[in-house]
């Protein structure tokens, strides 16, 4: 386990009975309110120093309830410094008032529109999907990018598109770690690194294993992957509660990822568990 504050910054907050999310209906252990009090409990003797919430898919019709949601609930806690929101930029010009409503509140930081959850491969390459992300730019917000593998030379060619846009992999591009599948995801993520404005969020590997069964040596070969990618000033932590609550408890991951990385340098893993994710964020 480390011995220092971490950062962690991939935290969902939610509460079904406020905001509806469509996803987490039908799935009894997450559709469920997992607030402050929760996290608090999940975390056991993890210090969390600070925090980072990432939007939770909720009915689009209510993102920017759900971003007021949290700033109430980082009046309660301070660690909460950070919030990536959703906001639809497949509308490309016309997404700027949603992006003007959000550059107004000095919590959030980003913005998050999934892609993985778009049938169609060329989605994140649509001239107004990226539009909005070129814009991010002009409101000083970075942009979190959720795939599945498969959507990642796509994403590459959106990213190639953005040069001024600061990016952050989610879930290190969800590689199909059940099945141990490696290429050509591994030969993607060196192209991925090979541009300077993106980096790599190690999170969210348990819930691509096989929750019941994962072992350490499942994920090994894919952290190591992405830290030889990008190098230690370009990878952040990230725990993706309560989802990967799915296949792990909170400080069963920090535990596996702490040891995967035990043969580093101090400043290395601080790197890692903590600093990178402050600049980035710019908590």
């Amino acid at each position: 386990m480390v011995d220092f504050g971490v950062v962690d910054t991939h935290v969902h907050l939610w509460d079904p009975e406020r905001i509806r999310y469509p996803w987490l209906e039908g799935n009894d252990l997450l559709n469920k309110p997992y607030l402050l009090e929760e996290y608090r409990t999940h975390c056991k003797d993890v210090d969390v120093e600070q925090m980072v919430f990432l939007q939770c898919e909720c009915d689009p019709g209510q993102f920017r309830d759900e971003v007021a949601l949290i700033t109430e609930l980082a009046g309660i806690d301070s660690r909460l410094k950070g919030i990536v929101a959703f906001a639809p930029l497949e509308n490309g010009e016309n997404v700027r008032g949603d992006l003007e409503f959000l550059a107004e509140n000095s919590l959030v930081k980003g913005v998050r529109r999934l892609i993985q959850s778009e049938e169609d491969l060329e989605f994140c390459i649509q001239p107004g999907f990226v539009r909005g992300v070129q814009m991010l730019e002009e409101f000083d917000l970075s942009f979190d990018i959720c795939i599945y593998h498969p959507q990642l030379a796509n994403t590459i060619r959106m990213v190639q598109e953005c040069p001024n846009v600061r990016f952050i992999l989610d879930h290190i591009g969800k590689p199909d770690i059940k099945n141990g599948l490696m290429d050509p995801w591994k030969q993607e993520i060196e192209t991925l690194a090979s541009l300077p404005n993106v980096l790599c969020k190690v999170s969210g590997l348990v819930t691509e294993a096989d929750h019941a069964n994962w072992t350490p040596g499942d994920l090994r070969p894919y952290i190591d992957h992405v830290i030889s990618s990008f190098g230690f000033d370009r990878v952040v932590f990230g725990s993706d509660w309560p989802v990967a609550f799915q296949a792990c408890e909170y400080p069963v991951w920090v535990e596996t990822l702490a040891e995967a990385v035990s043969s580093y340098t101090s400043d290395e893993v601080r790197n890692l568990f903590r600093n990178n994710a402050i600049a980035f964020y710019r908590l």
